[in-house]
């Protein structure tokens, strides 16, 4: 998907079909700039994977609910990527890799991991969190659910619309913070990238499911600066 001069590219952080399409897209558009769906945080714990010791300044600086959030979420992404073999962000690594090798910048683009913990610590309801728990017992008890795509491959757009149209409407907060938010600020930074790199073009390596969304946001961030 292209907006303007920026190209954005959908992929699955556990799909081996997301490390070809960053390759196409690099080999095809030669960017002035790789962005990338990370910020400094987050690019540290993929280039360093060894565990990290919790400490209580974790839970203080996020606040619990952000913290226990990020312990589930990044489990869950390595017991999915264990069944594919593929590690979590490969295709991340895969992009700032690509851009060493060819001495193009990258600019990491997503909000800092610690203020959207803390946001959705402050954010998430009660009953969210009760839903939350109730969901994962109900999965336990209902043993293995088939999915609606192959983990392999990158969802096709209507199956990430109803996933995302499920967790808007069961975890409304939850959406606006891992997703809405966020989705505002990577499509101001890749707006301004834009106008910065008129002369060439921008690959945006960023979640399948946040896509769409970008999409929209960055021709309006560019329509403004006009």
């Amino acid at each position: 998907m292209i907006v303007s001069n920026i190209v954005l590219v959908g992929t699955s952080h556990i799909a081996k079909q997301s490390l070809k399409e960053v390759d196409d897209a690099v080999a095809s558009h030669s960017p002035k700039v790789i962005a990338i769906e990370l910020d400094r945080g987050r690019l540290e714990g993929l280039l360093n994977p060894q565990p990290r010791k919790l400490r209580l300044s974790d839970i203080r600086h996020v606040g619990f609910t952000g913290f226990l959030f990020s312990m589930l979420g990044a489990w869950a992404e390595r017991m999915l990527g264990k069944q594919v073999g593929m590690d979590p962000g490969a295709e991340m690594l895969h992009a700032i890799k690509l851009a060493r090798e060819r001495k193009i910048p990258v600019a990491l683009i997503d909000q800092d991991i610690r203020i959207t913990l803390k946001r959705l610590s402050k954010g998430v309801t009660w009953r969210e969190k009760g839903r939350f728990v109730w969901d994962v017992i109900r999965g336990m008890m209902g043993g293995k659910k088939k999915l609606p795509f192959d983990l392999k491959t990158v969802p096709s757009q209507d199956v990430i619309d109803t996933l995302i149209k499920d967790v808007r409407k069961r975890y409304p907060n939850v959406y606006r913070v891992l997703v809405h938010e966020r989705n505002e600020v990577m499509a101001k930074r890749l707006a301004a990238l834009g106008q910065q790199h008129k002369d060439g073009k921008v690959v945006a390596i960023i979640g399948a499911g946040h896509r769409q969304d970008i999409a929209v946001l960055v021709r309006r961030y560019i329509s403004q600066s006009i």
